[in-house]
Parts: structure tokens; sequence; C-alpha cells
């Protein structure tokens, strides 16, 4: 088969449903009520997909809502008719889904028979709860905004609505869009002070002789600041595979990308030291200009009595944690959110597991 000119996920999933299954949805079933969309897991959700991304999960696909009574009067009808009528390509792309040796993962493939389509059919509060842990049709607990990984708020935010005759995708989605204020503020006093935990270690380890160590940890720092500057933006930091991608669409990485490559590039920890402390009083003068706190001196200065560069940036957290009225916020321990506490992707893939392990590490009890 001759592989197809390349078309952004996003857009052949749009052209799926206009041109081929919202006619069949109301051949079969005249007026419903629904909602279509691409959105959950996938590089094309985020639009950071290409030609690569066709090898597994990507392809002609959508999730269509209706409401609970109608999956479940009409939800197996519609997924055979569609089965059975929708073509067998779609854009040059086969809108059958095979699976593989591995559970759970489907890639497109040609067929003479009935399509296994990726048109999943649900309803909005089964699937924002099977996504994130809760429906954000109704209160968003703090444990919910805690327990949730900032991939999983991306996912579920980015991607496209196509159609939203249930009025539930686009209210839902406006509830997710960021965090409140005073959580806001927490989250980012937490990254900085995951920065402040760890600034000084680049210079120690490369005293004691440690250069591979100094680099891991000059590593780590890239990373969170990294993500300090998606949050200060407003985006929600995407999982590791994605975070470059997302950082060199902010606004900071122009000036950044060239002082963090030279901080990663260095070969000696004062070379590394030097480029991370530009980084530093960098990202803490974009910080004074958000306006959230009164300045900070951003400038850079020794740890304590030792010869290491560093920013204090303890010194930023304690000025947002003073500005945070909430006092159920104010309270919280410095952890922050599940990305913040923990590197495991294994949190994308259990929502309520995620909950239990949140709930314990922040002290946040269920409402």
């Amino acid at each position: 088969m001759t592989t197809p000119p390349f078309v952004p996920g996003l857009e052949l999933s749009r052209r799926l449903y206009f041109e081929a299954v919202r006619p069949l949805l109301d051949e079969a079933v005249p007026g419903i009520a629904h909602s279509a969309a691409r959105l959950d897991g996938g590089s094309e959700v985020l639009g950071f997909d290409t030609a690569r991304s066709a090898d597994h999960e990507w392809g002609p696909r959508l999730q269509l809502f209706l409401h609970p009574q109608d999956v479940t009067r009409h939800g197996t009808a519609i997924k055979k008719q569609l089965s059975a009528r929708l073509p067998k390509t779609f854009l040059g792309y086969p809108t059958h889904f095979a699976a593989t040796a591995e559970a759970g993962i489907r890639i497109m493939q040609a067929t003479d028979g009935p399509v296994h389509h990726r048109v999943d059919i649900t309803d909005p509060a089964t699937w924002f709860t099977d996504q994130l842990g809760f429906h954000p049709g109704q209160d968003v607990t703090t444990l919910d905004w805690l327990a949730t990984p900032t991939q999983r708020l991306a996912e579920v935010t980015a991607g496209a609505v196509f159609h939203d005759g249930l009025d539930r995708l686009g209210p839902a989605r406006a509830r997710l869009a960021w965090y409140p204020h005073d959580l806001w503020l927490h989250l980012l006093a937490c990254q900085w002070q995951r920065i402040s935990r760890e600034e000084a270690f680049v210079g120690r380890c490369g005293e004691v002789g440690d250069e591979l160590g100094s680099a891991v940890v000059a590593a780590r720092l890239v990373r969170d600041l990294m993500r300090l500057c998606l949050l200060m933006d407003r985006q929600y930091p995407p999982y590791s595979k994605w975070l470059g991608s997302a950082f060199a669409r902010s606004p900071h990485a122009a000036v950044l990308t060239p002082v963090l490559t030279a901080a990663l590039a260095a070969t000696d920890w004062h070379t590394r030291e030097h480029h991370l402390a530009r980084a530093y009083e960098t990202v803490a003068a974009a910080h004074n200009r958000l306006g959230l706190t009164a300045p900070v001196d951003p400038t850079t200065r020794p740890y304590h009595s030792r010869p290491f560069k560093v920013l204090h940036a303890e010194r930023f957290t304690a000025a947002l944690t003073a500005r945070i009225t909430d006092p159920a916020v104010r309270a919280l321990p410095p952890t922050g959110t599940v990305d913040q506490f923990t590197d495991s992707t294994d949190a994308l893939d259990n929502p309520q597991r995620t909950r239990a392990v949140t709930r314990a590490t922040a002290f946040v009890p269920e409402p």
C-alpha cells in the first residue's frame, strides 16, 4: 500500500467526523443529540504528531459522546453501523485498527471485512472520569487538581471539539482550562522549591570530581526550569516525550534554549554552573514581570559560605506562598501535584491509584 501524504491527526479526525461519521450517524439515528471530538492520548492531540506517529494508535479516530441513556439505547447499533458502512480507507489511511502483540495497542491495517474502527462511543461523565478520576461537571476539588498529571489535563483541554450538541465538552474543558489562582501560586511555589533543593548540587558534585553527577543534577534542573516556565505561562507541561516540544513553543524559548543547551553540553561544572545561573536570572526576571508577588531580587549569589552560584530559589517560594489567601491551600505541604513529586509515567495509567498516592503524599482528605 502506498503511504499517503501526511495529514495532521486532528485534521484527519475532523474530516472523518464531518465527511464519514456524521452522515452515517444521521442516517442511523436521525437528530440524535451528540458531541464529537478528538481528545485523550496521542501526539496529535497536542499537535506534535508526524508521519512516525502512524505506527500505533494514530489514524482516523475520534470520540462520539451521547447522553448516557442513548449510549445504552443506541450505542451498539451505531457501532455496528459504522463498522459496516465506514469507508475502508479515509484520505488514504485505513479506518480499521488491528490488534498487536502489545495489549491495548492497535494499528491501522487494511481489511476486506468489517471495520474495527476507533470511533469510541461513550457519555461525557464516564469518559472524563475514566481519564481523570473525576467528573469536571461537578465540583473540582483540590485533590482532583493535585492528583491529575498535567499530561492528562493537557490532553483533555487540548485536541479539538468538532461538534458539542450535548453542551458538555465546552463547559467541562473551560473548568479545566487552568488551576484556581491560589493553587497556581502554590504549584509555582513548589516548582521553585524543587529548584532550591538541588541548585547547589551542580557545584558540590563537581567540587569532589563527580562531573557525571553534576551533569545529571544540571539536567534535572533544566527540566524543572522548563516546566516552571510553562506553569508561569499557564500551560500544562506535557510528560517527558513532549516537554521540549512544548517548551520550544513558549515565549521563553528564544532566550533560554541556547542557555539551557549550553548548560547540558558543558563538560565541567564551572561552565555548567555559569549557564544555569544565567537561566535562573532569566526565569526570575520573568517571574517578576508576572506581578504575582512583590519583586524578588533576580540575581544569583553564593550558596551561604560555599563557593557555588545559586539563586536561592526558596525566596520565590516564600514570596508566592505569602500571596495565597485560601487557608486550605496555604496548609498544603510543598510537594505540589503528582508530577512534582514523582517522575513515573505510570501515573498516567491509573487515575484512581494516583489519587490514593497523592492523597497520602499531600495530606489532602477526600471531600
